[in-house]
């Protein structure tokens, strides 16, 4: 008898945890992401030390500082679009690690404030499909297709970021446990 008392109270919390999980699933889902990218990128800045972000691996690509002026720049326009103001965040003449670093907390704080307010419901609003891309033919898209595609993007150049720390003997933040 006890046996089973524990397993229906082992059973009746994981169905309150459920229950509990599944009032916004959606939202709850990409909230998810976006807070794991965040972090990510947020620890990838910190990791590169402040004379490197003039470092590029080839004279082809960007450096590292206009990665993450991309990054932080891409991320404000959408989430500051979303919020009804597109904005820009002036990230271009913007080289040193402080101000980097700063615009990019300047972003999450701007994209914070879209992903806590998100529901499944307005997850599907139309919004306009022109913040962010990649760009679908349709003039709107579902403001959680939309958030998704931010995350895309941030993880996209997070991949290619981590590949200059490596590069500077520097193992990127999902590679290192803490």
């Amino acid at each position: 008898m006890m046996h089973f008392r524990k397993l229906l109270v082992v059973a009746l919390c994981g169905g309150c945890a459920l229950s509990a999980q599944s009032a916004n699933p959606l939202s709850a889902e990409v909230r998810f992401t976006y807070s794991t990218i965040k972090t990510n990128l947020t620890k990838l800045a910190d990791k590169m030390p402040a004379d490197k972000y003039s470092y590029k691996p080839t004279p082809e690509v960007e450096t590292f500082a206009r990665r993450l002026a991309h990054i932080a720049e891409a991320n404000f326009s959408i989430c500051s679009g979303l919020n009804g103001e597109r904005k820009s965040l002036g990230t271009a003449s913007k080289t040193s690690k402080a101000e980097l670093v700063a615009a990019l907390k300047q972003s999450f704080d701007t994209c914070d404030a879209v992903f806590d307010a998100l529901t499944d419901a307005t997850a599907m609003e139309r919004v306009n499909s022109r913040l962010g891309g990649p760009f679908p033919p349709d003039p709107t898209r579902s403001r959680l297709a939309t958030l998704y595609n931010l995350v895309r993007h941030s993880n996209e150049m997070y991949g290619y970021m981590a590949v200059y720390l490596r590069l500077n003997g520097i193992t990127p933040p999902t590679s290192a446990p803490e």
